[in-house]
């Protein structure tokens, strides 16, 4: 039986599914969604393998960031699990003790949970498991980036020292550069998504990140479709069968 990629792909939702603790207007929330959502990924990467989506916004909850603010460091900006404050610094939610709970046990844990099923299957199947952790990055960076390089590359992989092999990356490395297409590795985005139940444990599961810079396939900053959106999703589409093949060999 073929091994499954998973592809996880946690900000392309737009939906805000509880406005408890928002401060501002629905014109503001909408325009904070609009610069932060990543676009489309759920057709970019889309694949008859197995799918990790978040139904929600990162701007209702963040799945990529720590439930705990201790260990996240975006929270420091306003911008953990819960994000208080928009891009600019200003204040965009009030997020009260009783609410955060609420989020992270209706929505934070149910998604985390979804995910180390796919895990868990995948493992229990062939002994082996590999994320695709799939996002898309501005041209420039967002004020709360914390790497604010101008000089941005086509795509962009992150990495895990535990979970991240180096065939991993020579394939990347070799895939982009085939193609003329320039690639950051752990720059200006680092790292990638594991269960915390396998996470730094079980060498079983690998991942990778694939962030792809949105001038690619949209007209910024309207993040509408570009006339090089099929083009660039079609080198996505490569990428992801590249995966599979090395995770079937």
């Amino acid at each position: 039986m073929k091994r499954r990629l998973i592809l996880h792909v946690p900000h392309s939702s737009n939906h805000i599914p509880l406005r408890e603790g928002y401060t501002v207007s629905d014109e503001l929330i909408e325009a904070e969604i609009l610069k932060l959502t990543d676009w489309y990924t759920e057709d970019l990467f889309h694949s008859n393998d197995l799918m990790v989506i978040a139904p929600f916004s990162r701007v209702f909850c963040d799945t990529e960031r720590f439930a705990d603010d201790t260990q996240e460091v975006m929270s420091k900006v306003g911008m953990g699990v819960c994000y208080e404050r928009s891009d600019d610094g200003s204040l965009l939610r009030q997020v009260s003790k009783e609410l955060k709970n609420t989020i992270l046990q209706d929505y934070y844990w149910k998604h985390h949970n979804k995910l180390r099923v796919a895990v868990e299957k995948e493992l229990k199947v062939h002994d082996k498991a590999l994320i695709l952790d799939c996002h898309s990055f501005p041209s420039t960076p967002f004020v709360r980036d914390l790497d604010q390089t101008y000089n941005r590359p086509d795509f962009n992989i992150g990495t895990d020292s535990f979970h991240t092999s180096i065939e991993l990356i020579e394939l990347s490395e070799e895939f982009f550069n085939n193609r003329g297409l320039s690639m950051g590795i752990d720059a200006p985005y680092a790292g990638t998504i594991v269960p915390m139940n396998f996470y730094g444990k079980d060498s079983r599961v690998m991942s990778i990140m694939l962030e792809v810079n949105r001038k690619l396939y949209l007209d910024e900053p309207t993040n509408q479709r570009s006339e090089n959106y099929e083009n660039t999703k079609q080198i996505v589409q490569e990428y992801i069968q590249t995966l599979q093949t090395f995770l079937n060999n």
